[in-house]
């Protein structure tokens, strides 16, 4: 598979990355969470991406326990902090920064991670508190690099005005040819500063696989229909935005291509993307959206696809 940069950090990744919201240490058991695991590794996926929050720590625990009969060298590791993970456990103080940190390093079983990322902005607290304690823990050999995820340009803008700080590598924004909002200026901005984006969402859900269908049942078998990883996917569940997206499927193959992987390859085509991160529940899933690292959509292909979905004449929310 193809790597790319991961920003100025020196590292390079390959183009499709493994996540775990939702699904490992919640939605999908140990069994499958390895069997997953084991595909992306054999399919020479790279980058493996959780947060402290998924599972209140569940995910980070079954990629501890896991990703840990592999050489440490061979992966690349990333988690996150912000969201609670107790009463008085939440935010980006200096305080939350080590005692987030140090448990997250517990319970994946290591030394280090390669990247850690502030899950969201903190209102309440200093740019420069922050900063500074991402700077003291990567000083101290426990964090490789730094990034953030859905930070608004203004606050990614102040954060690389701050001298004598540790420089974030990535950006983690929801993005696919149904969200597009981080181009008109998180991805400038940050193609300007030497930072990239690991793409979250990069199917919309898994809406864009056309696995929904307008006016049907959810299947069983899908994350819709699933309590546990159903939350967040009911905003593209609309029928005018399902019937928008089953206009992909002729598109798809044309190019030979399932939509999933058209979806896929049309994201790692647009500037400044280095991953999209990927969920999968069954092992096929994996090896499946794979192949989109090698798809090569044509001038013609984007064109039709963007054309599709018009997204500017959708209703999402």
């Amino acid at each position: 598979m193809e790597k790319r940069p991961l920003g100025d950090s020196g590292v390079d990744v390959a183009t499709v990355a493994l996540g775990s919201w939702l699904t490992y240490g919640g939605g999908v058991g140990r069994e499958q969470t390895e069997a997953c695991t084991r595909a992306a590794i054999e399919a020479g996926i790279t980058l493996f991406d959780t947060a402290n929050v998924y599972g209140r720590g569940a995910a980070e625990r079954a990629w501890g326990e896991i990703l840990s009969a592999y050489p440490r060298e061979s992966y690349v590791l990333a988690t996150k902090l912000f969201y609670p993970m107790g009463p008085r456990d939440r935010g980006l103080s200096r305080e939350q920064v080590f005692k987030q940190l140090d448990a997250s390093l517990k319970r994946l079983r290591t030394d280090y991670v390669d990247l850690y990322q502030c899950h969201r902005y903190d209102e309440p607290v200093p740019l420069e508190e922050t900063l500074g304690a991402l700077t003291e823990v990567v000083a101290a050999g426990k964090v490789r690099h730094i990034g953030f995820s859905e930070w608004p340009a203004a606050r990614i803008a102040e954060a690389l005005a701050l001298p004598d700080v540790a420089k974030f590598v990535s950006s983690q924004p929801q993005y696919s040819a149904l969200w597009r909002e981080p181009e008109a200026e998180v991805i400038p901005l940050c193609a300007a500063n030497g930072i990239t984006q690991i793409v979250w969402s990069p199917l919309a859900q898994g809406v864009l696989s056309g696995k929904y269908l307008p006016g049907a049942a959810v299947p069983g078998d899908s994350r819709a229909a699933s309590p546990a990883m159903n939350r967040f996917i009911r905003q593209w569940l609309k029928r005018d935005v399902l019937e928008r997206v089953q206009r992909l499927r002729p598109i798809a193959d044309a190019a030979g291509l399932t939509m999933a992987q058209l979806a896929l390859a049309w994201v790692l085509q647009r500037p400044n993307v280095t991953a999209v991160i990927v969920g999968a529940s069954r092992p096929e899933q994996v090896r499946e959206n794979v192949r989109a690292a090698d798809a090569r959509l044509s001038a013609d292909t984007v064109t039709a696809l963007e054309n599709a979905l018009a997204p500017d004449a959708l209703t999402l929310f």
